[in-house]
């Protein structure tokens, strides 16, 4: 009857095949060596992250701010747009306003004129100041050359001087000739140095008949 149990030398070989099947290591291939894994630390991963937060932050500055710079760009040609525009509209008003205060002006005249016929009389002696020579031709329109004869004659024949009816000469205004010297005193030559004066140019225009 074979033995129920192995003998004392057959357990001693079995222990020693057992303990040498789990203890064999096999030798690693020549010249090859085993890698390293490195995983990052708690520290990595943080420096990581602030890394990449502040590239994101600076090129989300740098964009906007380019953004900005085109904007306040844009913002400042709208403005020099908009001065240009009120200044050329200041000009023009301040250019309409001046039109209409001449042309109220010229109104004005030729109301004070008709007004006042005798004003004409004025104006002779300060034209016959300013030409003294005796023997002077006045040019006048026909209805000032009548009031001036009426009150003015006697005493302008006396120098010398004789009064010229001239249809085209405006009332109001005068012509004087006296040898070589000659002195524009019309009511169109008096206005334009008025407006002239003050830095304007408007020509003084008779009403149509």
């Amino acid at each position: 009857m074979p033995a129920m149990f192995p003998n004392k030398q057959d357990v001693s070989a079995w222990q020693r095949w057992e303990l040498g099947s789990f203890e064999t290591k096999r030798p690693a291939p020549s010249g090859t060596a085993a890698p390293a894994t490195n995983l990052p630390t708690v520290e990595d991963i943080e420096r990581i992250h602030r890394d990449a937060h502040k590239q994101g932050y600076d090129a989300g500055y740098e964009e906007g701010t380019a953004r900005a710079r085109m904007e306040a760009l844009r913002l400042h040609t709208l403005v020099e747009q908009l001065d240009g525009a009120l200044a050329a509209l200041d000009q023009q008003v301040a250019e309409e306003l001046l039109g209409l205060s001449l042309e109220v002006a010229r109104r004005v005249v030729r109301q004070a004129i008709k007004a006042r016929p005798e004003a004409i009389l004025d104006v002779v002696r300060e034209a016959l100041n300013q030409l003294p020579q005796q023997h002077a031709a006045i040019h006048l329109h026909p209805e000032d050359a009548a009031l001036v004869r009426s009150h003015l004659g006697d005493q302008l024949a006396h120098l010398g001087h004789r009064i010229v009816e001239e249809p085209g000469q405006a009332r109001g205004g005068l012509r004087i000739e006296a040898g070589a010297s000659q002195l524009d005193a019309s009511l169109a030559s008096r206005w334009q140095r008025a407006v002239e004066s003050i830095g304007a140019s408007a020509e003084w225009v008779e009403p149509q008949a």
